[in-house]
């Protein structure tokens, strides 16, 4: 038995489920059965009945109207049909569309031509809201961040602070002693001689300035 590869070479053999044993072909399986009766149920109306031998049309009726007259007048009267607009492109007569060809203005003559669209107008209204609130937000930080000026009161209270506390810190500086002669010593000692000159240096800033701000944390 020949063995046809070419039409499976690239998938392979088809994988189809196999028929069960039990499903044997049986006696009658394969006659065709008629579906099961439906009732006749009738939708559509009836057709008018077929007129009777006695019935005779109507026979010998004229029209006194001139076709010929009034189809002239319709005519006549009646508005030309416009050809419709088209344009040649050679000089062997191609012919094409002239509306859909851009060569003659169509948007221009709209009514709400070079009017703002109404989502346009929605999207820059919410724009500027936005800005509004982001606008209102800065300021309320700006206004929370003010500098605080300080009143000659504080500032003399605070002068008076940090030339007291020098007084403590070199009074402290003066009880050391004259020989150092350890490590922790020699430490102690640099410390306090920064916080000597950091006391001057914010006692001459003070001295210095009249007017002095402090920023809100």
């Amino acid at each position: 038995m020949q063995k046809f590869k070419t039409t499976m070479k690239t998938m392979g053999p088809p994988k189809v489920e196999v028929p069960s044993p039990k499903d044997f072909l049986k006696k009658h399986s394969k006659e065709k059965t008629l579906p099961p009766k439906k009732k006749f149920d009738r939708n559509e109306p009836k057709k008018p009945s077929v007129p009777l031998r006695t019935d005779h049309p109507v026979m010998g009726v004229q029209s006194g109207k001139n076709f010929i007259h009034t189809n002239a007048a319709d005519v006549i009267m009646g508005v030309a049909k416009k050809p419709k607009p088209i344009f040649v492109d050679k000089r062997t007569g191609d012919k094409h569309d002239l509306e859909p060809s851009g060569l003659v203005p169509k948007y221009i003559n709209k009514k709400d031509y070079g009017i703002t669209p109404e989502y346009i107008c929605k999207r820059n209204e919410e724009v500027k809201k936005a800005q509004e609130e982001y606008d209102k937000y800065i300021q309320e930080n700006l206004r929370k961040a003010a500098m605080k000026r300080l009143s000659d009161e504080e500032r003399e209270a605070v002068l008076q602070g940090l030339k007291k506390n020098w007084e403590e810190v070199h009074k402290e500086s003066q009880s050391l002693s004259v020989f150092i002669d350890s490590i922790p010593k020699k430490i102690r000692k640099q410390k306090l001689e920064e916080e000597m000159k950091q006391l001057e240096h914010d006692i001459g800033v003070i001295e210095k300035h009249k007017i002095i701000y402090i920023a809100n944390k």
